[in-house]
């Protein structure tokens, strides 16, 4: 079989042969995309004797294909706005939660009385009775400066 019955047969299964650009422009996409599914498989292609890539594409797939992308389009859309408004309700209730958290913070620190000092406790002895140790003595393997070697 020649590439023109091929061709003929692929026309014949309701498959419609097109170069490259105007592959592009009749599914609506770019050039580079057309060449990209060619490589990943997802069109079939031809090059013909003198270099020219037909692409091979499904005479009803860019009405189907339309159709689907509008109504995939438009669900995700759908999905996104619904998403949108979920998210903002959670903020608001968040944020009305943060400003009530924060009202009953500031009416608990109203209610305690400030304190100038800090109250001393029976166990803790107060400062002016507080023995004074001796300065430890250094870590073995750390030098002393000279000054505390000979000023003890």
């Amino acid at each position: 079989m020649g590439e023109d019955a091929i061709r003929d047969a692929r026309q014949d299964a309701g498959v419609t042969a097109m170069t490259v650009a105007v592959a592009a422009e009749h599914l609506g996409i770019t050039k580079e995309a057309v060449r990209k599914r060619i490589s990943r498989g997802t069109l079939r292609s031809d090059k013909d004797a003198d270099g020219t890539v037909r692409v091979y594409i499904p005479a009803y797939s860019t009405m189907r294909d339309a159709a689907e992308t509008q109504s995939d389009t438009t669900a995700l859309i759908s999905a996104k706005d619904e998403t949108i408004s979920t998210l903002r309700d959670q903020l608001e209730a968040e944020r009305q939660g943060h400003a009530e958290a924060r009202r009953l913070l500031m009416a608990a620190l109203e209610r305690i009385p400030p304190q100038l000092e800090a109250p001393e406790s029976p166990e803790s002895p107060s400062p002016a009775h507080t023995p004074t140790k001796p300065p430890a003595e250094p870590q073995e393997g750390v030098q002393r400066p000279w000054w505390r070697r000979i000023f003890r």
